[in-house]
């Protein structure tokens, strides 16, 4: 069994130890204006669990010193976060006019609303892990024109592309909205964007920019 090792006070305790009883408790702190954690001393890293004074919070980190490098805090009101899990949401700076047809467009997002993790850059998000992604994206296109046999809205993965079509047979050109949504399986290092197509008909579309944006996080 491994040793554990245990300050208190001054007093270090080389061994296992094993608290007994019918509620057997371990309280850290004395009710004192200061944190309280436990640090866990790795080879290569540091993890700490612990109570940070300034805020109130339950937190697990990276390293010793509470309030640095969270990865997770429990607020007293009972609210979860995360706030290095991976989250962004971008939306373009201008309208992207008169795209041609019979080819895909990479759409253009140059304004961030956030970008926790700074894992989007040049339209693209980058995934930092492997994981689960929820991807979403809605792209208002006006003179959509009813010419066209398809337009396609489309989420491109590293691995996959991900893509939804309208046959825009409607009675005059018009704006409208054009939307899709998935859970992908990325790997580290995986990119995903978002492109435009238009089939045939009059290069006439724009890309609003006021009402189209592309938004994504790490569920799991």
């Amino acid at each position: 069994m491994a040793v554990t090792k245990v300050k208190v006070d001054g007093l270090d305790l080389s061994s296992d130890v094993t608290l007994s009883g019918t509620t057997p408790t371990l309280t850290v702190g004395d009710a004192g204006a200061e944190d309280t954690k436990i640090v866990f001393d790795g080879n290569a890293q540091d993890f700490h669990i612990g109570l940070d004074d300034t805020d109130d919070d339950l937190k697990i980190g990276l390293g010793s010193t509470l309030g640095t490098t969270t990865h997770m805090a429990f607020s007293e009101a009972g609210a979860v976060t995360k706030p290095l899990q991976p989250a962004f949401s971008a939306t373009p700076s201008t309208n992207q006019a008169d795209i041609s047809t019979g080819s895909n467009h990479e759409v253009v997002f140059g304004t961030e609303r956030f970008d926790q993790g700074s894992n989007f850059a040049s339209n693209i998000f980058t995934a930092p892990v492997a994981g689960k992604y929820f991807l979403s994206a809605v792209i208002t296109l006006q003179n959509v024109d009813t010419a066209s046999v398809t337009y396609q809205l489309s989420i491109l993965t590293s691995n996959i592309r991900y893509y939804w079509n309208i046959d825009p047979k409607f009675s005059g050109d018009l704006t409208m909205p054009m939307t899709g949504s998935v859970v992908a399986d990325m790997d580290a290092t995986d990119t995903a964007k978002i492109e435009i197509y238009q089939q045939t008909g009059t290069a006439q579309t724009d890309v609003v920019a006021a009402s189209s944006w592309f938004t994504g996080c790490l569920l799991a």
